[in-house]
């Protein structure tokens, strides 16, 4: 005999989830009392200690949004930078709870060391920098020219497989170590230089006047950068994850740092669960339901966290490119919060 159970209305309808308990990582973060976030390497623009020895930068910002969806403080982290060889023993160990920006996301570093990455942030490559008296607009348009760049395998390989493609002439000036290349490019001891765009943006930012060089639009090779967490414990990468997401999506909404506080009243079901008045979203995943919107009240969403560190203020502009919203024609998207 077939039996078919039906549900009474009360069950059929959607029940609020209950709040998560702290995982592992959570509880320690707040037995603590603050986060401890760190990044692989000091960035101008992406990580860099003030006079006061205070931090800012694009990866400072999003440790200050994880702390505020943890405590809704944002002064409740310390930032720490990490050389390469200790990243990830310490992320393993717990001495820190999370890495802003680690090397370029690769299959062996995300599954090779207890470590896992969560999102990509940021996206970046390979590129040149030339003078804006070379005249040239494009990587395309570059022949007879000496590049500076660090004599390492792969970086050289990129750029003589684009100018095998191009078919234009040029000459490689080798150095041992990046920091060389601000040195040489300054002293005019080539009229090109080639490393990540990143690591262009902060070069140009050292210069006298960063407005009269240009980081060429051509990326020559693909890195994608994002944070990275202990494996392990779903719960941590979810809240890290989702803050992420929280800050691109909140952009794509519209909802702002200076607007959100005249929000509460909007019917959009998308703004009304970013604001946490629908739906039960933080504490699934153990934090507050408000949480999103104590982020965007606090350090902005992602677009206002870019230009704050990379906008016309900075002195040394950087064009969104692949870091614009999927919807302007870049790479940056997330996955929608219902």
């Amino acid at each position: 005999m077939l039996v078919i159970a039906t549900l009474s209305p009360s069950w059929a309808s959607a029940q609020p989830a209950a709040p998560a308990m702290a995982g592992p990582t959570l509880q320690a973060i707040r037995d603590r009392g603050h986060l401890i976030c760190a990044t692989a390497d000091p960035l101008p623009g992406f990580a860099q200690p003030g006079a006061d020895g205070r931090w800012t930068g694009f990866d400072v910002d999003f440790c200050r949004a994880v702390a505020v969806a943890v405590f809704n403080d944002a002064s409740k982290m310390e930032f720490v930078p990490l050389s390469g060889d200790s990243r990830f023993a310490q992320l393993q160990t717990g001495s820190i709870d999370l890495i802003a920006r680690n090397a370029p996301w690769t299959m062996r570093r995300d599954t090779g060391y207890g470590a896992s990455y969560v999102a990509t942030s940021f996206y970046d490559g390979q590129a040149i920098m030339v003078p804006q008296s070379l005249g040239v607009v494009s990587a395309y348009e570059l022949d007879d020219v000496r590049v500076c760049i660090v004599d390492a395998p792969e970086g050289l390989a990129n750029l003589r497989e684009f100018f095998f493609g191009t078919q234009a002439t040029y000459t490689e000036v080798l150095y041992e170590d990046r920091e060389d290349l601000t040195v040489a490019y300054r002293e005019g001891r080539c009229n090109a230089v080639s490393a990540s765009a990143s690591f262009l943006n902060a070069m140009r930012r050292s210069l006298p006047e960063p407005a009269t060089h240009r980081i060429l639009p051509e990326r020559i090779s693909k890195d994608a950068f994002g944070p990275v967490v202990r494996s392990g414990d779903d719960q941590w990468f979810d809240i890290v994850e989702w803050t992420l997401y929280a800050l691109i999506d909140a952009e794509e909404a519209g909802v702002t740092s200076l607007n959100i506080g005249s929000l509460a009243a909007a019917k959009t079901h998308r703004i009304r669960r970013l604001l946490g008045l629908e739906g039960t979203f933080g504490p699934s995943i153990g934090l507050d339901s408000m949480f999103i919107a104590n982020v965007i009240r606090a350090v902005g969403n992602y677009g206002e966290i870019f230009e704050r560190n990379f906008g016309p203020a900075t002195g040394a502009a950087v064009v969104r490119g692949q870091n614009a919203l999927w919807i302007n024609g870049g790479l940056i998207w997330a996955p929608p919060i219902e």
